[in-house]
């Protein structure tokens, strides 16, 4: 057998190569592999949002994907040839986030990008290697691998994360239901080179009695990714060509495709895992839910528990965090999945209905009432951090606890523009905030237990954000505050770190 690996991952798309990041950064050593021969060569998803650039930071990655990618500074909303409302990202965001856009970054260089960065710390993606199935002995598990020649070899491990997508063999030897289902519409994804009014850096949707397109541009000289509906229910759908689709939503809005670099259709599913963990093994991304297109949050949900689940399993294998802590995973992870699942679903059902109804009400009515809301600047903070993943919350966490003004525990910690209080969550690891004096006890509480306490001066931009002055504000390694004590307690922290940590107070 070969030498134990601490956690062995299933799968090297995003969501895999960032748990082994994020793994590797905590001294967990792991184990990845995926049957494909490489990174992917086709772009697929696009959208980085700015949840997932707050995380990497953390990782010293939100600089580099930026630079690789494009900002798209707004969206705009067409309907019958006109351009009815827009939400600038920027106005909308510029206080809630140090990423107020939406970064395109098309998949296959992001892959690229997160293989290279794993290689750096000494993880080599182990490629044309299929997991065939695993046995969960307890104490550890034991995975069957088939390497590119058809050799077969068993390997041990302490977990086994299965990232290894929607048909995943992971899910499949689990057992778990993946309750759901699949839409009728064919959808269409192409690559183009394309001019028109719509062929910009801004994200552009196009409403079209049934018909709808989305354009998110790679730049500003027309290169980008169409996403449109292809067919209704047509046998042949998965044959056709971008000749072969409607173009009517395209035409209505002067966008004219010069050439195609790669088009697919494919079937949209509605999906959520009925168990997130069994045992020592785990779903992440997609293996654990799917869902439809509509606000490209797929990639960014697998993201997200990747590095969820990261810090988790590096307090288990490396700290001596009871196994209980697992659980909270599928406890924070599965209720948002299935809370987005039905947000999409009713947004791609809008969209995609058929009648003279459906289409008065989608071309007519919410285009307007759209350009209304957007001028309401609560409207469009709100309808910012939907998109963005930045309202993603876990108040009813088995591992959150307390409120300090508007900061619940479970909550993002909010990000101050004047100081930039962010900065101190580059560390992967258990701190405390205090905006404002923090006691003395806590002080030396934070000593003893060798956790960063970073004090700030109290001011309005503090207050604006919803902290309250000296409050204390535990912060989980992946950024949430896991514990809000108005009075800066200590003996309050301590009974929540605890929890996530076992050990005992010291003295």
């Amino acid at each position: 057998m070969t030498p134990l690996a601490n956690v062995l991952i299933v799968g090297a798309g995003p969501t895999g190569l960032v748990l082994a990041l994020w793994l590797t950064r905590q001294g967990v050593a792991v184990r990845i592999v995926d049957k494909a021969s490489g990174p992917g060569a086709t772009s697929r998803a696009m959208v980085v949002h700015a949840r997932t650039l707050e995380l990497y930071r953390q990782l010293d990655l939100d600089a580099a994907v930026i630079a690789a990618g494009h900002r798209a500074p707004a969206l705009h909303l067409w309907a019958k040839g006109r351009q009815r409302a827009t939400l600038s990202f920027g106005s909308a965001g510029q206080e809630l986030t140090p990423y107020p856009f939406v970064l395109v970054f098309p998949q296959d260089k992001h892959e690229r990008l997160l293989v290279e960065r794993l290689k750096a710390l000494g993880v080599e993606v182990q490629w044309q290697t299929e997991c065939l199935g695993f046995e969960d002995f307890g104490d550890h598990v034991v995975v069957q691998l088939r390497s590119a020649d058809g050799s077969e070899q068993r390997c041990e491990a302490a977990y086994i994360a299965g990232c290894d997508g929607a048909r995943s063999v992971v899910r499949h030897a689990l057992g778990t239901d993946f309750a759901g289902g699949t839409y009728e519409k064919y959808f269409y994804v192409a690559d183009v080179q394309a001019s028109g009014p719509t062929a910009n850096g801004d994200v552009n949707a196009a409403l079209n009695q049934a018909d709808f397109v989305l354009w998110l541009g790679y730049d500003d000289q027309g290169r980008g990714r169409l996403i449109g509906v292809a067919d209704d229910n047509s046998e042949h759908a998965e044959s056709l060509a971008f000749d072969d689709v409607g173009h009517r939503a395209l035409a209505s809005v002067g966008l004219q495709v010069a050439k195609v670099h790669w088009f697919s259709t494919y079937r949209v599913h509605h999906r959520v895992a009925d168990h997130y963990r069994r045992g020592r093994a785990f779903l992440v991304g997609d293996a654990a839910h799917i869902h439809s297109p509509v606000g490209g949050q797929g990639m960014n949900t697998g993201i997200g528990d990747a590095i969820n689940l990261a810090w988790k399993l590096a307090g288990v294998l490396r700290q001596g965090a009871p196994d209980a802590l697992l659980d909270s995973y599928e406890a924070e992870r599965r209720a948002f999945a299935l809370t987005l699942v039905e947000t999409t679903d009713r947004a791609f059902t809008f969209i995609t209905a058929g009648g003279r109804l459906a289409d008065f009400v989608r071309t007519q009515i919410a285009p307007r009432l759209a350009s209304l809301a957007y001028g309401v600047g609560a409207v469009r903070e709100y309808a910012f951090r939907l998109l963005s993943q930045t309202m993603i919350r876990y108040r009813d966490s088995p591992i959150s606890a307390g409120q300090a003004g508007a900061v619940h525990g479970g909550d993002r910690l909010p990000w101050v523009r004047a100081a930039d209080n962010y900065g101190p969550l580059a560390a992967i690891a258990w701190q405390v905030h205090v905006y404002g004096t923090a006691r003395s006890d806590l002080v030396a509480w934070c000593a003893a237990q060798r956790i960063a306490l970073h004090q700030f001066d109290f001011g309005p931009p503090y207050a604006a954000a919803g902290l309250l002055r000296n409050a204390a504000y535990l912060i989980r390694p992946d950024s949430y505050v896991a514990c809000a004590d108005v009075d800066g307690n200590p003996a309050t922290l301590q009974a929540l770190l605890s929890r996530c940590t076992g050990h005992a107070p010291v003295t």
